[in-house]
C-alpha cells in the first residue's frame, strides 16, 4: 500500500502521469524492485524529485550530506558491510537515538538490522543514493586507515619516519585517500589545519573552502611527515616553513602537487596545491571572454611587439589566461620563453624557466638571460619590483612581445602601478598594448539550474544599470555540485585598449580614476557589467558577480 500511495502522490504532484505509473507498476512486478527505483530507472522522475516526494509523504527530514557535519563516532557504530548492504550512513548519536541517512526510509528490514547491530533506536532521515554511496566509501575507507594508524602510532621519531615511508602503512594510505578525494572533488587546494580538536581536512572547490574531515590529533605528526617525504622536505624541521613538490597519477595523467608547510601554535599546517592539467590549461575560447573582448585579445597577442598585462588578485586565473595566450601562438615559428614562480603547467614547444631565488635566479636576472636567447615572445609570471618592470618594458620596446601579470583591482590601475613602481611614464605609455583585469565567479550547476524571479534587491541592482528582466537563473543544489548550486568557475573581464589620448594621460601622470573614466567613455565594459551580462545569459548569478567585483 505504501508503494501505491507513493505512486499516487507522484501523480497528484504532477511528476508522473497515470500511464507512467501503471507502466512502472508492471515493471515492478517483474523486477521486484521498489517503485521509486523503477521510476528513476525509467527516467520518469529524478532522484531529487523522489527525495522531495518521500520527504513530503512521510514527514521525514531530508539531509544534504555535503553540508552535514557527520559524527565519526556515529559512523563507527555500524559495520561497513551493513552500511553498504542497506545503503545507509549513521550521521549522529544522541543518547540512545542514532540518526541514520537512508535512501529508502521505508526499508524496515534495514532499520531492524541497524537496531540489532547497535542496540539503539534508529531515526531515519532521507538522503540521495549518489550522496550515500559517495560518503559511505569516503568515511569507511578513511576510517579504516585512521583506526589502523591510531593503533600503530608511536611517539618515537625514527618510528614516525618509518611509518611515513612504508608504502603499505596506514599513514600512506590515508594521505593517498585524502589526495585522491581532493582530485575527485575537483579541488584546487587541500588544507590540513591543526586545531585543538584535531587535524581539519579542508578542500577548496570552485574557490570556496569546506571542512570535510577532522582527524585525531594523534595522527597529525605522521600525516605531515608523509607529506614532507613525498615533497622531499626535512621531516625533522618543524620550526620553519618549507616548500616542495610531488606528483601523482590520476586518470592516466600526472598531476603535480605543490606542498607548503607553516608552523602554527597548534602545530604545522600544510597546504597542497593540486595542478591538474585536465583543469588548468585552457585555450582562448575556454577563457569565457565576451565576443568583443576575445576579438581584441586575439589582436593583441598577434602583435609583433609590446606588452600585454593581466591583472587581478591572487587566485583570479591570471596564469590560465597567460597560458591560453601562449597556446594560441605558433611555437614552431616563434621562440617563446617564460620565467615563472612556479611553473604550474608544462606547455609543449615553450621554453619554461623556474625562478630559484636561493640560487640567485630571480625574475630580473632570469629575464636578462632570456633576452640573450633571441626570444620572440616572453612571458614574465609576475612583475614584482622595479628592476623586473624596467627590463620587461625595455624588452617590449625592442621588438619582443611581452606578457605579464600585476596585482591591481582593475585595468586602469595597472598603468599607474607601473609608474608608482618607478618606471618612467613615457616608457609605460609606449610599451603597453592593453590590459585585461579579471575575477573568477562560480558557474551555475548545469544539472540543477532553474529560473526564478529576481528579488527586489536584484531588480534594484539591475535597474541601476538600466536593465529589467523577469527571470534569472540559479542552481537549486544537487549531489553533483555538493548542494552549492555551482559547478566550475569562469572569468569576468575588463579589457582596456590603449589609445593616443590614454598614452598622453599616462605621460601626464593622471590618476587612475581619470584613466578609467576615459576608457569607459571609449567603450570599455566594466568588469561588473561583463559579469552582469554573463549572469543574464545564465552562466553565473548576480550574487557571484557582486561578491567578486563590489567592495564590502
Amino acid at each position: 500500500m505504501a508503494r501505491r500511495r507513493l505512486g499516487d502522490l507522484l501523480v497528484d504532484m504532477g511528476l508522473i502521469t497515470e500511464a507512467q505509473l501503471q507502466e512502472a507498476l508492471a515493471a515492478q512486478r517483474e523486477s521486484k524492485e521498489r517503485l521509486g527505483e523503477v521510476l528513476i530507472r525509467k527516467g520518469f522522475v529524478t532522484e531529487q524529485q523522489m527525495v522531495e516526494a518521500l520527504e513530503f509523504q512521510l514527514g521525514i527530514s531530508h539531509v544534504d550530506l555535503h553540508r552535514y557535519a557527520i559524527d565519526p563516532a556515529a559512523v563507527q557504530l555500524v559495520p561497513q558491510v551493513l552500511a553498504e548492504r542497506h545503503l545507509v550512513l549513521p550521521i549522529r548519536r544522541d543518547k540512545q537515538r542514532l540518526t541514520v541517512a537512508m535512501a529508502d526510509p521505508l526499508d524496515f528490514y534495514a532499520i531492524e538490522d541497524l537496531q540489532m547491530a547497535t542496540g539503539l533506536q534508529i531515526e531515519p532521515v532521507i538522503a540521495s543514493k549518489d550522496e550515500l554511496r559517495q560518503y559511505i566509501g569516503r568515511h569507511y575507507a578513511m576510517r579504516a586507515s585512521v583506526s589502523e594508524l591510531e593503533a600503530r602510532m608511536q611517539p618515537v621519531e625514527d618510528e614516525l619516519a618509518n611509518q611515513a615511508r612504508d608504502e603499505d602503512a596506514p599513514a600512506v594510505r590515508l594521505v593517498n585517500q585524502i589526495i585522491q578525494q581532493g582530485l575527485s572533488m575537483r579541488a584546487s587546494d587541500i588544507h590540513l589545519d591543526p586545531a585543538p580538536d584535531g587535524l581539519h581536512v579542508r578542500f577548496r572547490v570552485d574557490g570556496v573552502l569546506r571542512t570535510d574531515q577532522v582527524l585525531p590529533r594523534t595522527m597529525q605528526s605522521v600525516v605531515l611527515a608523509r607529506l614532507k617525504i613525498l615533497a622531499n622536505l626535512d621531516i625533522a624541521e618543524r620550526r620553519l616553513p618549507q616548500d616542495g613538490r610531488t606528483s601523482v597519477q590520476q586518470g592516466g595523467q600526472r598531476v603535480d602537487i605543490r606542498v607548503a608547510t607553516l608552523p602554527t601554535v597548534h602545530g604545522e599546517r600544510c597546504v597542497l596545491r593540486l595542478l591538474d592539467p585536465r583543469q588548468g590549461v585552457l585555450d582562448i575560447p575556454g577563457l569565457a571572454l565576451s565576443p568583443g573582448h576575445e576579438e581584441t585579445f586575439r589582436r593583441w597577442i598577434q602583435a609583433p611587439h609590446g606588452m600585454v598585462l593581466i591583472t587581478g588578485p591572487t587566485g583570479s586565473g591570471k596564469t590560465s589566461t597567460l597560458y591560453a595566450a601562449l597556446r594560441a601562438l605558433d611555437a614552431e615559428r616563434r621562440n617563446i620563453v617564460t620565467i615563472e614562480d612556479p611553473v604550474e603547467y608544462q606547455l609543449p614547444g615553450v621554453n619554461q624557466v623556474q625562478v630559484h631565488p636561493a640560487a640567485g635566479l630571480t625574475f630580473a636576472r632570469g629575464l636578462r638571460a632570456i633576452l640573450r636567447h633571441d626570444p620572440d615572445v616572453v612571458m614574465v609570471g609576475e612583475i614584482r619590483d622595479l628592476e623586473t618592470a624596467e627590463i620587461a618594458v625595455q624588452a617590449a620596446m625592442t621588438g619582443h612581445l611581452v606578457f605579464s601579470t600585476l596585482h591591481t583591482n582593475d585595468a586602469a590601475s595597472a598603468l599607474t602601478r607601473l609608474v608608482d613602481m618607478g618606471v618612467e611614464p613615457f616608457l609605460v605609455a609606449s610599451s603597453v598594448i592593453g590590459v585585461v583585469a579579471q575575477r573568477l565567479v562560480r558557474r551555475v550547476c548545469p544539472e540543477c539550474r532553474q529560473s526564478y524571479a529576481p528579488s527586489p534587491a536584484e531588480a534594484a541592482f539591475l535597474a541601476e544599470r538600466g536593465l529589467a528582466v523577469d527571470r534569472l537563473v540559479r542552481g537549486q543544489g544537487c549531489a553533483g555540485c555538493g548542494r552549492t548550486g555551482y559547478r566550475g568557475r569562469m572569468a569576468i573581464h575588463e579589457v582596456l585598449q590603449m589609445d593616443d589620448a590614454l598614452r598622453g594621460m599616462v605621460v601626464a601622470k593622471r590618476p587612475d580614476s581619470e584613466l578609467r573614466q576615459h576608457a569607459v567613455a571609449q567603450g570599455m565594459v566594466r568588469m561588473v557589467d561583463d559579469g552582469v551580462a554573463k549572469a543574464l545569459a545564465g552562466h553565473t548569478t548576480l550574487a557571484e558577480v557582486t561578491r567578486a567585483t563590489l567592495p564590502v
